[in-house]
């Protein structure tokens, strides 16, 4: 995109354009936007961005994003620790968390086993889940991962790994349409999978 005049312009709206969602001419009027704002606001975002890369930091335990080692869900005596719920990413633990009806503790994959996009059992943090069923006592694992091809392959990966160790292992209620992510199911359709969840394999 070619913008007469201003090289600055220019370059703010390439550098915003790379965002995900974000074409050049929602670029540009974000661009605009900010020419007008308050310099002392301006400021506020530079900063809460460039603390994205110094200041957060991924929790040792759940592999969520978090502001300190561990996670104010991991840390939330509240929360049941025996439970333990596996999502893809921090976008599904967000769509859960805002139903309100889950209470345990969650494992964050990172992804999902996709051969054609090379992702394998060992891209993503299996591993890490096994070895936390190993190391503590768990009485179920709800699997919240997309209702997808990929996502069910994952669900039977885990299911074959972990299912001598742990009592009762769950996905979240069919509720969830096919090939829909968690995190553009509303609220309401999500919290009744979650409490509807049913034990795999049966």
């Amino acid at each position: 995109m070619y913008i007469q005049y201003s090289k600055v312009l220019e370059n703010a709206v390439n550098e915003i354009s790379k965002l995900p969602g974000i074409g050049k001419r929602s670029a540009l009027r974000l661009v605009l936007f900010l020419t007008k704002a308050d310099p002392k606001d301006i400021l506020i975002l530079t900063e809460s961005i460039q603390k994205l890369k110094t200041d957060l930091k991924v929790c040792k335990v759940c592999y969520n994003l978090s502001d300190e080692d561990t996670c104010s869900i991991c840390n939330n005596p509240k929360r049941d620790q025996s439970i333990i719920c596996v999502v893809q990413d921090i976008r599904d633990v967000i769509a859960i968390e805002n139903t309100q009806q889950y209470f345990g503790v969650y494992h964050v994959l990172g992804g999902v086993i996709s051969p054609m996009e090379g992702i394998g059992t060992q891209q993503i943090r299996l591993a890490e889940l096994f070895q936390r069923v190993a190391d503590q006592p768990v009485k179920e694992v709800v699997m919240a991962l997309p209702a997808t091809p990929e996502g069910d392959t994952t669900n039977f990966y885990i299911y074959k790994n972990i299912k001598d160790q742990v009592p009762v292992i769950t996905t979240i209620a069919r509720g969830i349409g096919i090939n829909e992510e968690l995190e553009y199911a509303d609220e309401v359709t999500l919290g009744r999978s979650l409490l509807s969840r049913t034990e795999f394999g049966k």
